[in-house]
C-alpha cells in the first residue's frame, strides 16, 4: 500500500551517510534546522552522538546510527532502523566518501580499491537499500554527492574522478528509470572538510592543501542539499555544481 508523499514544506525523514564531519555534518545541521528528521550514519559514532546532541539542543530531531557503507548488510540495517523509527524514508543523501589522491604510477592499489568501495559501492549499497522502501511508499528522493572531479580529470585524480564520474552515470540511469522518485547529483568544488586527510601521498596532500585557501565552507553544500529536497514533489533538481568563485 503506497503512502502519500509529504509536501515540500513538511518535515521529511532524511538519511545521511558520512554524517560525522564535513559536508555530511553541515547537511545534517542545515536540514535539522529546517525541521527535517535527520538520521545520521557513520563509523565514528562518538562524533555522531555529539552532533545529535547539538541538533536536539537546538530543537531538532536526530537519530545517530553506526554505519559502514562498504557493508551492504550494514546499510540495509541503517535504512531499516530509520524506517522502524519513523515509518518512512523520504530522502537518502549518499555523502560518505574518501579522496586519497595519487598518481597512477605510485601504484597505491589499496587506496584505489578503498575509493571504489566507499565512493562507488557505498552509493550502490545505499540505493539498493532504499529503493524497495521508496517504491513501496510511491515517493522518495536520492541525493548523491559527486564532485567537480566527476566533471574533469586532473593528474593524481584518475581513480577518484572515475568513481565520481560513475556516481553521475548511476544517478542519470536511476533518474531515467524512475518516475515517482527524484534523483539529484551535487558536485562540490574545493570545500573545507576532512577529505584531504585521507591523502596518503604527502606531496599530493601538501599540494592540495595549498589550494584550500579558496575553499568554500561545507555549509554551502548543505544549503544546496536543502534547496534540492525542499522543492515541490513534481520538481526534480537533477544536478547542482557548487564551486568557490575563485576556482578555475
Amino acid at each position: 500500500m503506497s503512502h502519500p508523499s509529504p509536501t515540500a514544506a513538511a518535515s521529511k525523514v532524511v538519511l545521511i551517510t558520512g554524517a560525522s564531519s564535513g559536508i555530511g555534518e553541515a547537511t545534517a545541521l542545515a536540514l535539522a534546522a529546517a525541521g527535517h528528521h535527520v538520521v545520521l550514519g557513520a563509523r565514528r559514532t562518538d562524533r555522531l552522538a555529539v552532533l545529535a546532541k547539538d541538533i536536539e539542543a537546538q530543537g531538532g530531531s536526530a537519530l545517530p546510527l553506526s554505519l559502514d557503507v562498504t557493508d551492504p548488510a550494514d546499510v540495509r540495517s541503517f535504512v531499516a532502523a530509520a524506517h522502524d523509527r519513523y515509518g518512512r524514508v523520504d530522502v537518502l543523501v549518499n555523502n560518505a566518501g574518501v579522496m586519497p589522491l595519487s598518481r597512477l604510477d605510485a601504484l597505491r592499489v589499496d587506496e584505489w580499491n578503498l575509493m571504489i568501495d566507499v565512493n562507488l559501492r557505498g552509493v550502490l549499497h545505499g540505493i539498493a537499500a532504499v529503493l524497495p522502501v521508496m517504491r513501496e511508499q510511491g515517493h522518495g528522493h536520492i541525493v548523491n554527492l559527486s564532485s567537480v572531479s566527476g566533471l574533469r580529470v586532473d593528474p593524481t585524480s584518475a581513480v577518484y574522478s572515475a568513481t565520481k564520474y560513475a556516481v553521475r552515470a548511476l544517478s542519470e540511469g536511476l533518474r531515467q528509470e524512475s518516475r515517482e522518485l527524484r534523483v539529484t547529483v551535487i558536485s562540490p568544488g574545493l570545500t573545507r572538510s576532512e577529505l584531504t586527510g585521507s591523502i596518503g601521498d604527502s606531496g599530493v596532500r601538501d599540494a592540495v592543501r595549498e589550494q584550500m585557501d579558496i575553499a568554500i565552507p561545507a555549509t554551502a553544500i548543505g544549503a544546496a542539499v536543502r534547496y534540492a529536497i525542499d522543492q515541490p514533489d513534481d520538481v526534480d533538481v537533477n544536478e547542482i555544481v557548487v564551486r568557490p568563485t575563485a576556482q578555475g
